[in-house]
């Protein structure tokens, strides 16, 4: 069977992502039935600045399908690079899920681990540690927006989980130049791949992302229950081809998904109809440097 992977329109955080859940709920429903540990992945690789991190509304459209599904306590889980976790919920208003929803929020950076295996930038060995919490959820979901990337072209759902799972300074360590960094996403996405991939892209991020670029008024959303053919869709609608990217390229040749486009399902609106070119970061030639 082919990945489906579903793409709308948006009018906002909450009924884009609403709406593009609604298309794969069918799917949902089945993965989540019986799971006691369900665990959301928001972004906060900024605490201060909305534009970089995922929105609120979004996590609540996600929220509000689960709960139906579910009815024990969802965690909220992030590991924000520089800053505290704390700030992030305050500045975001996430604090206030806890009044409308059954969720309990987890520093990553704060959790237990598990050591694996990477690579440094000349490719031997090099152990890193993720966070046992999210190693150990039976559910985990993703919630990016669709932002370029400094190093690795884009940043969607894969790597929102990938380096939030790498606990406190980990973070920073899985830069090991663009053959280290693509070969450590998608060999450490082995233990934390999400369930359920959520793009919220009412805006992106173009340009000097993933914090400090531009906003993009692309007003789409895109969820799967594949989160690499969901990257790969997602790219596609920034004006990115797939296999230019190196960790979902390598994901695809190991055959951890799909990222051919011509073997994925797009349940909804077409991609045509809502991509939009977005503005590469100035390294973006220097990112292909990525083949080993």
């Amino acid at each position: 069977m082919d990945p489906v992977v579903s793409v709308t329109k948006s009018s906002g955080h909450y009924d884009g992502v609403r709406s593009a859940l609604r298309l794969i709920e069918d799917q949902i429903k089945h993965d989540v039935k019986g799971k006691t540990r369900i665990l959301v992945k928001p972004n906060f690789v900024s605490t201060s600045r909305q534009l970089a991190a995922t929105h609120v509304d979004a996590v609540k459209a996600v929220l509000d399908l689960l709960s139906q599904y579910h009815s024990g306590a969802i965690l909220i889980g992030e590991g924000p690079a520089n800053a505290s976790l704390t700030s992030g919920l305050k500045n975001y208003n996430y604090l206030a899920l806890r009044d409308e929803y059954n969720v309990e929020f987890l520093d990553l950076n704060r959790d237990e681990w598990v050591e694996v295996e990477g690579y440094d930038a000349q490719l031997r060995p090099l152990t890193f540690r993720l966070s046992k919490s999210v190693v150990e959820s039976e559910y985990r979901a993703s919630l990016a927006m669709p932002k370029t990337h400094d190093c690795v072209i884009t940043t969607l759902s894969i790597k929102n989980m990938v380096v939030g799972s790498l606990v406190n300074r980990e973070k920073s360590k899985i830069h090991q130049g663009c053959k280290g960094i693509n070969l450590n996403l998608a060999t450490f996405s082995r233990f934390v791949m999400p369930h359920l991939g959520v793009i919220d892209g009412f805006v992106g991020m173009e340009g000097r992302g993933p914090v400090s670029g531009d906003p993009v008024e692309l007003r789409a959303a895109a969820a799967s229950r594949y989160p690499i053919s969901l990257d790969a869709v997602t790219s596609k609608i920034m004006g990115f081809d797939p296999f230019e990217i190196g960790y979902l390229h390598h994901l695809h040749e190991w055959k951890r998904g799909i990222i051919d486009l011509d073997q994925i399902t797009i349940r909804g609106t077409s991609i045509n109809d809502v991509a939009r070119q977005f503005k590469p970061h100035p390294l973006y030639q220097e990112m292909h440097d990525w083949k080993v």
